[in-house]
């Protein structure tokens, strides 16, 4: 049975991958997940980010003791991963994103920055405030501190740069959702052009939350990456 390590986003979890879980479990996947530390009620470590994503990843291959994983990663999930196969060749088998966000830069770290203020969540969209508090305990404001203080790190210093894309050997497909507005079809090809050998995926109908994902149309692409 081939392994496969489901990923989620930032200030997401887990959880928000169930049903694509399941959906893999009917094409003969072991599927595995987990939290980053500080989503979905996991502890805070002393760093937070791109880096510390990744090496709870790797921690994770090795304690599971997987081979070559496949691996999906949502958003923030697939840009964690992507850094990993930079870093460690071999580690990870195919990898596919869906909505990575690979252009950064100190104006569109502002941009989105501003739709990570809690007061102004709280205030405005008061059923994302209790949702979040659901998923990630008490601490969901300071995920969201954490977030943008990352978003920030990310636009002084995007660690997926043409250097890191070139040290990606695995096979690679890289998606985005036809009707998603945080991601933009130029950044996302610019991504698979300095891969080599990665191809590009579109799924229709389909915005850049996780929830607009038809599972079946999805895992169908996974499977098809093999």
């Amino acid at each position: 049975m081939r392994s496969i390590i489901l990923l989620h986003g930032a200030i997401g979890a887990s959880d928000q991958l169930e049903l694509l879980s399941k959906e893999l479990l009917t094409n003969g996947y072991q599927r595995y997940s987990f939290n980053f530390s500080g989503h979905g009620q996991t502890q805070f470590q002393n760093n937070f980010g791109i880096e510390q994503f990744a090496e709870e990843l790797l921690e994770f291959v090795v304690k599971t003791h997987l081979i070559r994983p496949v691996v999906f990663g949502y958003s923030m999930g697939g840009y964690v991963a992507l850094y990993l196969a930079s870093q460690k060749p071999g580690l990870l088998g195919n990898i596919i994103t869906l909505g990575t966000k690979f252009e950064w830069s100190p104006e569109i770290s502002s941009k989105e920055i501003k739709m990570l203020d809690a007061n102004t969540i709280k205030e405005k969209v008061p059923k994302f405030a209790e949702a979040l508090q659901k998923r990630h305990g008490n601490d969901w404001e300071l995920l969201l501190k954490r977030t943008s203080e990352m978003m920030i790190a990310l636009g002084n210093n995007n660690l997926l740069n043409a250097e890191i894309f070139s040290k990606v050997k695995n096979k690679v497909l890289i998606g985005l959702a036809d009707g998603d507005t945080m991601v933009g079809v130029e950044e996302t090809n610019n991504a698979a052009s300095k891969i080599v050998g990665a191809k590009r995926y579109t799924l229709q109908n389909t915005k850049h939350p996780i929830e607009s994902v038809n599972v079946a149309d999805l895992a169908s692409v996974i499977v098809g990456s093999e």
